[in-house]
């Protein structure tokens, strides 16, 4: 996997993470670094956390199902990529916590890194060096998490939708790469 093609996607699947940032900044009255630290380390953490455990997990199942992982990679990241497009063109308002304690932040890391799981499935199957990947991920996700709380606080609610919409779009394309590579037609 090229390092394009791993930022693009390190940055594709921070973008759950960064729309529920800037949902944090909007409710946090006064932004500190720490916040933001805060904010990053509990979003950066699992998002490198979860592709190790996918990969762990797909690693055991790779010869089983090598001859179609190039499809299954297509489908779990399609998958992940048209729910974050539903969840951005939901008309659902989401109500604004300025909680940063363990009790707040644990629901949000995991379910804003449920994607990040299945991501590590795929890697299993292409093969990918997953040490350095997460590590990215994670380090992606810490910064633009981090960022997503200034920016929610500064500029509110308007980008949250469009940040989770351009993740989703950006999962189905390389969704979509992959399976190119994979039958032999050239890609993006």
């Amino acid at each position: 996997m090229s390092l394009l093609t791993l930022f693009i996607t390190a940055v594709g699947l921070s973008m759950d993470a960064f729309a529920v940032s800037i949902c944090k900044g909007l409710a946090l009255k006064k932004i500190r670094l720490r916040d933001s630290c805060a904010v990053g380390l509990w979003f950066g953490g699992f998002q490198a956390l979860m592709p190790l455990l996918g990969y762990l997990l797909g690693s055991r199942f790779k010869q089983a199902v090598e001859s179609i992982d190039h499809w299954i990679a297509f489908a779990l990241l399609s998958l992940i990529g048209v729910s974050m497009i539903k969840e951005a063109l939901s008309k659902e308002e989401e109500k604004a916590d300025d909680s940063l304690s363990a009790k707040a932040m644990f629901p949000l890391a995991v379910a804003t890194s449920i994607d990040a799981l299945a991501v590590g499935v795929t890697y299993a199957f292409l093969d990918v060096n997953i040490l350095p990947a997460v590590s990215f991920i994670g380090i992606i996700t810490f910064v633009l998490s981090a960022i997503g709380v200034k920016v929610g606080n500064v500029f509110g609610m308007r980008y949250k939708s469009r940040a989770e919409l351009a993740g989703g779009v950006i999962l189905i394309l390389i969704g979509i790469k992959i399976l190119l590579e994979h039958l032999g037609i050239p890609s993006f």
